[in-house]
């Protein structure tokens, strides 16, 4: 029987993960070696008796050996960021807002330490740049993202995972921890991360790109952390700051300091070499108001324009000895077994929209920041005083 266009098979590679050749698993089938060769080479449809066979002689389901590819769904999504025109992307995928945004696997964003399993690849992508507005079920509301709709084939089609997701966007390390013990708790409900600086995280909250933003910005004229710079993005939209933690930010050192490195006055006069994070982070921020209180002028310090865009990306620098400084946190530096010399108590708050209160898998998330399983996470890493964590501080 001829082979089905929209039919598509996995035999030859759990064949030959299995060690088999094509004439082993016929013997095992009982089937001819043409007929394993026809059907991995998509030139015949096996019989059901022939199917059946051929699941049994690999020790798996029928559905793990075959599929149609027009049972796979295809949604319409709003990307998040830019891409080259008709680029094929992979993509991670979430609901927020009532649409479905299309989060792209490129670059960095493709990997934590290991690559991140896609949901989904782009069947067409318009170009950029443009707005385009999804219609939306009754009853949920509008996003405020200004992106280009696509069409997402689905890899599977498991969209109970993708409705149970909730959608991080921060810079804080022990988000992934506290996403990690969420999960385990919730074996149904998926925590997706989205690295981003303080800034940036408040304003994919404010695009529609994330239910919940993390920030670390002190504003010195009010003396307030995080809730002058909420108010002013978000424009009158309500929302409410659930406090993470406070943690210790400073400046970290090459183990040992060797370099006698005190205060940032220290810098300038050792002639050491920093990195920078980039506009927008709460640690440029810290650095920044610390100069100025100093009276130093930022090109008074080498390498403030040497920009990298994550705390353990300063780490790294510090410890291949790229910098001699750089501004993270008391467990960073614990982390990558280096110096550390405190400046500030920064208050790391989590950003979530009202209307966003009530989805599921948002009160599912929050609602474990009271467990012991998050707080002996935080302990363990030490440089945070989580003895507020949940507590609300302010609503806008």
């Amino acid at each position: 029987m001829k082979q089905d266009s929209d039919l598509r098979n996995n035999l030859k590679s759990i064949r030959t993960r299995l060690g088999m050749s094509q004439q082993d698993l016929a013997n095992i089938a009982s089937v001819t070696r043409q007929t394993i060769s026809g059907v991995e080479s998509g030139l015949y449809a096996p019989s059901v008796a022939t199917t059946l066979r051929l699941a049994k002689a690999l020790g798996c389901q029928v559905e793990d050996l075959f599929w149609l590819e027009r049972d796979l769904p295809e949604i319409e999504a709003v990307l998040t960021k830019p891409v080259p025109n008709g680029q094929q992307l992979r993509v991670s995928m979430a609901r927020v807002g009532g649409q479905w945004i299309a989060y792209p696997l490129i670059g960095k964003d493709a990997f934590r330490q290991d690559m991140i399993p896609a949901d989904g690849e782009t069947v067409a992508v318009d170009g950029f740049p443009g707005i385009s507005k999804l219609s939306h079920p009754k009853g949920e509301s509008t996003s405020q993202t200004g992106t280009n709709k696509v069409r997402v084939r689905l890899l599977d089609d498991n969209l109970d995972t993708l409705h149970n997701t909730v959608v991080i966007a921060g810079c804080a390390p022990v988000i992934s921890l506290w996403a990690r013990a969420t999960e385990r708790w919730h074996p149904q409900l998926r925590v997706q991360y989205n690295f981003a600086n303080s800034m940036a995280a408040l304003h994919s909250l404010c695009r529609g790109e994330a239910h919940i933003a993390g920030m670390h910005l002190y504003d010195p004229e009010t003396g307030e952390y995080n809730t002058p710079f909420v108010r002013d993005v978000l424009a009158g939209r309500e929302a409410v700051l659930i406090t993470l933690g406070v943690w210790e930010e400073g400046l970290l050192l090459k183990s040992g300091n060797p370099m006698g490195i005190r205060t940032v006055s220290d810098l300038v006069a050792g002639g050491a070499t920093i990195v920078n994070r980039e506009i927008g982070s709460g640690s440029r921020m810290l650095l920044e108001q610390t100069l100025q209180k100093e009276q130093i002028p930022f090109d008074a310090v080498q390498g403030f324009d040497n920009i990298l865009k994550s705390h353990q990306d300063v780490a790294q620098a510090v410890v291949g000895g790229i910098a001699d400084a750089g501004m993270s946190t008391a467990s960073v530096a614990t982390a990558f077994g280096l110096g550390f010399i405190p400046l500030h108590q920064s208050r790391y708050d989590l950003v979530i929209l009202k209307e966003y209160l009530e989805v599921a898998p948002v009160q599912q998330l929050l609602s474990t920041l009271g467990h012991r399983m998050v707080h002996s996470q935080f302990e363990i890493l030490g440089g945070y005083d989580i003895s507020k964590i949940g507590e609300v501080v302010a609503t806008v």
